[in-house]
């Protein structure tokens, strides 16, 4: 071999071996050469197998597979139905995934289906009783419904998990005045402008609170000894 192949000291150790039909052939510098012939094959067949392996997709199988690809199908308005049923898929194997209880509630209060999304966004907090996301959409469905007593506690325990939840303390203060409640709506808008100051919602945030301190009469620079700064 050694006196038929030009360009190698010793071919055994400079090439590498593999196998071409029922011979043996070396591989060397990224080429495949017979030590018989003395010659460099040309492969023909590797680039169309590359080629139809590239064509055929991987098909999602995991949760997370499916997860993933239920979140790249909800991005287009007309594929809702099917994004929803790949969220259900996507619980069918592990009942416990959270996020997917979320996403699948979401889709469902789009669709005024309140029943349904309330159905699984407690769920969501059955599965993670620290998922903030889960009690804040939870309320948003509760005062959708009229059931605002129960929408402030949802949004309370929003906070209580994440303090710094800015569209909790909003959502909350709207509730506090809608129960006809300002005060206890005070604080909350005031958590909300400081955590997103910059906005037509902040704006609005800066008219209520001024509103309440007009309509209430608070003093906001001075406390006196026994009294209740709110």
């Amino acid at each position: 071999m050694q006196r038929q192949v030009s360009g190698m000291q010793n071919p055994l150790l400079e090439a590498g071996i593999s196998s071409h039909g029922s011979r043996l052939t070396f591989r060397h510098q990224g080429r495949e050469l017979d030590p018989l012939a003395g010659q460099f094959l040309l492969n023909f067949d590797r680039p169309k197998i590359v080629e139809a392996r590239a064509a055929q997709p991987r098909v999602a199988e995991t949760a997370a597979e499916l997860f993933a690809a239920a979140v790249a199908i909800e991005e287009k308005p007309e594929r809702q139905n099917e994004a929803l049923q790949t969220y259900r898929r996507v619980l069918e194997l592990d009942p416990k995934h959270a996020a997917a209880c979320i996403n699948l509630g979401t889709l469902f209060y789009n669709q005024q289906n309140y029943i349904e999304a309330e159905k699984h966004y407690r769920r969501a907090i059955a599965i993670d009783p620290r998922y903030a996301l889960g009690y804040f959409d939870l309320g948003n469905v509760l005062d959708e419904t009229g059931r605002l007593e129960e929408a402030v506690s949802a949004y309370q325990s929003a906070i209580a998990i994440s303090p710094t939840y800015a569209d909790a303390h909003y959502n909350l203060a709207l509730a506090f005045e809608r129960l006809r409640r300002p005060r206890k709506a005070l604080p909350h808008w005031r958590s909300y402008i400081k955590l997103d100051p910059v906005g037509a919602w902040s704006n609005y945030a800066r008219g209520q609170i001024q509103k309440i301190l007009e309509t209430e009469k608070l003093a906001i620079v001075w406390r006196r000894p026994g009294f209740a700064r709110l």
